[in-house]
């Protein structure tokens, strides 16, 4: 399996492992994935493919956001999101995306980043809680557990506040779990 950076010529294929991998919710991330690859810069993000065997079986993306800090705004990273085709989810394709891409970005000026997602899977990359390292999340929506960060190298101790989504995360409405029931 070769992990690199996302071609032209994936979209199809990315958007793919997305309707896929999140079944019902699969249009709504594939439609995310399609505006935020349109935000992403050589130095503000990174959207990376798992390829087997000349296919893209698994996709990650890291896009800019901002942390509402006291001192001032902080440029972070979002991790959103992370699909894998869903008879090869549980061979280490997604750990792979994970470790490259935080690999990546910690050689770069990012302190920090954040996603929502299952801290069972997410903790052994070392996320912790959001709120226990000093974060809000950006909506009440998102549940304590799935509200995480990672603090990289250029992180410094002041760096506290509340996650503020890019733009594309409201339109898409792919903030938090909605209630159908409400």
């Amino acid at each position: 399996m070769d992990v690199r950076d996302e071609l032209p010529g994936d979209r199809q294929a990315v958007r793919d492992v997305h309707l896929r991998a999140f079944g019902d919710h699969g249009l709504v991330v594939a439609d995310l994935v399609d505006t935020l690859r349109d935000t992403i810069t050589p130095e503000s993000g990174l959207s990376l493919v798992a390829e087997h065997d000349r296919r893209v079986v698994g996709h990650i993306m890291f896009t800019r956001s901002l942390l509402d800090a006291p001192r001032r705004l902080v440029d972070v990273q979002v991790l959103s999101p992370l699909a894998v085709l869903p008879e090869l989810q549980g061979r280490g394709i997604g750990s792979a995306l994970v470790r490259r891409g935080l690999g990546m970005l910690a050689g770069r000026v990012v302190p920090l980043v954040f996603l929502e997602g299952d801290p069972g899977y997410y903790s052994r990359f070392g996320f912790a809680p959001g709120d226990v390292l000093g974060f809000r999340k950006p909506s009440l929506r998102i549940p304590d557990g799935a509200f995480q960060a990672i603090r990289l190298p250029t992180y410094e101790p002041w760096m506290t506040g509340t996650l503020v989504y890019a733009e594309p995360f409201w339109r898409h409405d792919a903030v938090g779990l909605r209630d159908p029931d409400a």
